[in-house]
């Protein structure tokens, strides 16, 4: 059954057009009354990344949890793993994040986790669904049952306490020299003091947000400015945050971008060797590199493929008994410790492995040579490109150039409208030339 407002990771779009107060109060009616499970006093905690419609938001979200008899625990700006973290910890019956991770600040969303600290299923988030579109006033709560909101002071020492622990107690990184962008957003806080208290030096950027720099020219979506602070102040390693802090990639000594791929590559490799790896291989998506895989696989072990979504890597890690997962993009899900992608965790256990083997960035990540890859977006406005007949042939044509040197992936994008085409194979000219035919394929029928 085809969802209304969830997408691959929640509910998200242009704030006051798609994401409006009225949603966002009925989404706080209807996850409220969903998770209204027994008779003990039921709370909520919300946590947001730094974008200005995260206050009309949160309010709406407010006053729909306490009309159905929910107290509210706020956390202010904090990064989704730590509302996910927070959310368990603290014994909430729900958590939500409110951000739209690497989008835009025009854009918001709305991220829901259950009790247990896991991003809810399909059918919870269909029952919701159900609820938001049905008739919620003869559901509110009696005048003396409604509840309580209540800013929480104390989260932002809670969670970098949390992360260091995912360090052996006596791990130092004195000396190290540190550049950390986050983004402007959920992490300008807590991601700097974790890496000060555990003996970095920090140079920190985009740690001034106003509500409207979210994302723009920093964070992991824009790294060129990590990589030339790098290369200025003569780091170590550059550490770049998105958003909401649940991705992360990495910038080396040369200032030269180390993608999710590598992270996964050098984590596995280092829980392999402490025994620490809970299956012989790790869980990815379809877009991960085939040198990831080839390398693992000189290792002994697998790499599992999922659609692209975190969620979907989190379920098949979660089925599979996988303890490493993640994305390209930076999703590092380390599930011995946390039940989302954590950028700053995934950060911390990098920083580790460079720490104990005392050589530069460079070559502590560089574990394969990936094959050349190419991903284009194509933006559109409405319709379903797709199903588009030029668009079907050009995708059977280029599919038939690359034979069997390569792979050919088209999508759309499960949290805005575009169509995402990635090409790989060992010839980078005929990868780049099959590409740009599904893509002026595409931008015809979406024009």
């Amino acid at each position: 059954m085809a969802r209304r407002f969830f997408g691959t990771d929640g509910i998200r779009g242009r704030a006051n057009a798609t994401i409006t107060p009225e949603l966002a109060l009925k989404v706080g009616m209807a996850a409220g009354l969903t998770f209204h499970r027994g008779d003990h006093r039921h709370r909520v905690v919300i946590g947001k990344d730094t974008r200005l419609s995260g206050y009309m938001i949160e309010n709406a979200l407010v006053a729909g949890f306490t009309s159905v008899g929910m107290d509210v625990l706020l956390l202010g700006p904090m990064p989704t793993p730590a509302v996910a973290m927070l959310t368990h910890s603290m014994r909430a019956d729900l958590g939500v994040m409110i951000s739209a991770s690497h989008n835009p600040f025009d854009d918001n969303g709305i991220k829901l986790f259950g009790p247990d600290g896991y991003k809810l299923s399909d059918e919870v988030e269909h029952q919701i669904e159900a609820l938001i579109d049905g008739d919620l006033s003869a559901k509110l709560a009696q005048p003396a049952a409604m509840g309580r909101a209540k800013r929480i002071e104390s989260v932002h020492a809670r969670y970098i306490e949390f992360a260091k622990r995912t360090l052996p107690r006596n791990q130092s990184f004195d000396g190290l020299r540190v550049v950390v962008d986050c983004a402007n957003g959920a992490a300008y806080r807590v991601a700097p003091e974790a890496l000060w208290e555990l003996g970095c030096e920090v140079i920190t950027i985009g740690d001034k947000p106003d509500g409207f720099n979210i994302n723009r020219d920093v964070g992991s979506t824009a790294p060129e400015a990590l990589a030339a602070k790098v290369r200025e102040v003569r780091a170590d390693v550059g550490i770049a945050l998105d958003g909401d802090a649940d991705r992360v990639l990495v910038v080396d000594e040369k200032g030269h971008l180390v993608d999710g791929d590598q992270l996964m590559a050098v984590i596995a490799e280092s829980f392999k060797e402490d025994g620490r790896l809970s299956r012989d291989g790790i869980v990815a998506t379809v877009m991960s590199n085939l040198g990831l895989e080839r390398h693992l696989a000189s290792l002994g072990l697998t790499l599992e493929r999922t659609p692209v979504g975190d969620r979907y890597v989190l379920e098949q890690m979660r089925a599979g008994g996988f303890n490493v997962g993640g994305e390209q993009s930076g999703h590092i899900i380390l599930s011995d410790y946390s039940t989302t992608g954590d950028g700053l965790v995934a950060a911390l256990q990098l920083l580790a492995v460079v720490n104990r083997r005392q050589r530069p960035v460079s070559e502590v990540c560089h574990r394969f040579d990936a094959l050349p890859q190419i991903l284009k977006n194509v933006r559109y406005k409405s319709g379903r490109p797709l199903e588009n007949d030029g668009v079907l042939k050009a995708i059977a044509a280029a599919e038939l150039k690359l034979n069997s040197h390569g792979r050919l992936l088209i999508r759309p994008s499960g949290t805005e409208p575009v169509i995402r085409v990635m090409g790989e194979g060992d010839d980078r000219d005929l990868v780049e030339a099959v590409v740009n035919d599904v893509v002026e394929a595409v931008g015809t029928a979406a024009a």
